[in-house]
């Protein structure tokens, strides 16, 4: 058998068969792996580096207004879980106990950090004395565990995940809505910047809210099969937790009030956005700034040519190495079209393919993965074509992205025309809802698809609820979501 017939192949469409493809992909290409915990995998170097790329952006803009870095147990003793009910009986299908130590039963069980709020606010209301403590702003990169599902799926809905989790505390309420508006702008930077992917930001509704939160905000993004996946969120709080956890200071009357507050994530799921939105039917397909090769160099050679050839291309490999996370495939044994196929499953930017003939110009061939396009480059102008080149794959798929999304979000104004284009489209439905939760449950009922948010951004929509024909109140996003 030939050697490229031998190599790991993603055999099925994207379009025919979103599920399997991602499976596939996600696998195939080395980007995660299963390990032997049920819902829990492995981070392989592509995926972790991505992940640290974007804590790394989103930390250096964290800084920027003020967000410190902190770090909790990943144990919470069961007395505080309950000290808000909302927030404890949201989570409650999902928490995994310790329960004892070898032979020793605990005196109190602990609970495996499904989300931090109930163990920092214990620390917050000792911590927080006055006005002049305010405000504070932590926030934590760890892992949490999420047991509540049976069938996981790999980065979608993983039951370890890793993501940031803040938490801020205000003096007013005015502040507290305020630092949305940044937070998310935040989010939406990083996503464009890096992910090259965009999103629709909106309200939650109160049944789709954050438990214990008094509204929640949301940035949506449509994956391939038509279904919405939620991206980072923020939470306005309120004076829920401080109550519940007397989290008071003396104002500058000195009078005793409750802070107000806020907790806001990005997780790794976003890297199954990264995934599906730009893979393609032979494997992944990365922006520069995440892919943890950018550049790939596949040298051509005969056994007549070979040290002449592999000079060269090693000569191109150092003149880049420092600049791009360059790789120099010199593998012996593969054939170059075998290396070919397995860097374009991996979803490196850019590869250089440097022959005999490529040697004579002073050359190399460069093959963008995004479009496939190939283009001689002079090696003296190689550095400069590169960037040049990372811009543009990077602009590309964004725009791509961005025109997916916009073709996938569809206005309706009748309850006919909300299930017919739920069923025969799919994508982001948007329409009239008079806020009552009857309606909303009564879609997802009869159609499967929930209020993904309430957009932000101006919508024009009809006066009357598209399910009980009463005067609406919002133009609320609908959509089968994973």
């Amino acid at each position: 058998m030939a050697e490229d017939e031998m190599a790991e192949h993603i055999n099925v469409k994207k379009s025919e068969n979103f599920s399997e493809w991602y499976t596939q992909v996600i696998i195939k290409t080395g980007f995660v792996d299963y390990s032997e915990v049920s819902g829990c995998i492995v981070f392989l170097p592509p995926a972790y580096f991505a992940w640290q790329t974007i804590s790394n952006a989103i930390d250096a803009e964290f800084k920027k207004i003020g967000v410190e870095d902190t770090y909790f147990p990943l144990l919470i003793p069961e007395k505080l879980l309950t000290k808000e009910s909302e927030h404890f009986e949201g989570f409650v299908p999902e928490v995994a106990w310790v329960t004892r130590t070898g032979k020793t039963e605990l005196e109190e069980k602990l609970a495996i950090r499904p989300t931090s709020e109930t163990i920092m606010y214990k620390s917050f209301s000792k911590w927080i004395r006055s006005w002049r403590d305010l405000p504070m702003k932590y926030n934590q990169w760890n892992n949490v565990l999420r047991w509540e599902f049976k069938h996981p799926t790999p980065l979608i809905r993983s039951r370890e995940f890793l993501w940031n989790e803040g938490h801020s505390v205000f003096a007013t309420e005015e502040e507290a809505i305020a630092e949305r508006e940044q937070i998310i702008g935040i989010y939406l930077k990083v996503l464009k910047d890096y992910f090259a992917v965009p999103g629709i930001v909106g309200r939650k509704s109160d049944n789709e809210k954050f438990a214990g939160a008094v509204a929640s905000y949301s940035i949506e993004h449509m994956m391939p099969d038509g279904w919405a996946l939620q991206g980072p969120d923020h939470h306005y709080d309120g004076q829920n937790f401080s109550k519940a956890f007397d989290i008071t200071f003396l104002d500058r009357e000195g009078k005793p009030v409750y802070a107000y507050q806020n907790t806001f994530a990005i997780s790794t799921r976003e890297l199954a956005v990264l995934v599906a939105t730009h893979g393609d039917d032979r494997g992944l397909v990365l922006p520069p700034k995440l892919a943890y090769v950018q550049v790939v160099i596949v040298p051509i050679y005969k056994k007549d040519n070979r040290e002449k050839v592999h000079a060269y291309a090693k000569k191109v490999y150092e003149q880049l190495n420092g600049h791009f996370r360059v790789k120099f495939d010199d593998r012996d044994g593969y054939s170059p079209g075998f290396k070919y196929n397995e860097w374009e499953m991996k979803g490196v930017p850019v590869r250089l393919e440097i022959g005999e003939r490529d040697m004579s110009g002073n050359s190399v061939m460069a093959v963008r993965r995004d479009t496939g396009e190939k283009k001689p480059v002079k090696v003296t102008e190689l550095g400069k074509e590169l960037e040049h080149l990372m811009t543009a794959i990077h602009d590309n798929l964004y725009s791509k992205a961005s025109d997916f999304l916009k073709s996938h979000v569809h206005i309706v104004d009748s309850y006919e025309d909300l299930k017919k284009t739920l069923k025969e489209k799919g994508g982001i439905v948007t329409a009239p809802w008079c806020g009552d939760r009857k309606c909303e449950l009564t879609v997802k009922e009869e159609t499967g698809a929930k209020i993904t948010n309430i957009p932000i951004e101006p919508v024009k929509f009809g006066s009357k609820c598209v399910v009980c024909g009463n005067k609406s109140k919002f133009a609320a996003n609908f959509a089968r979501s994973y």
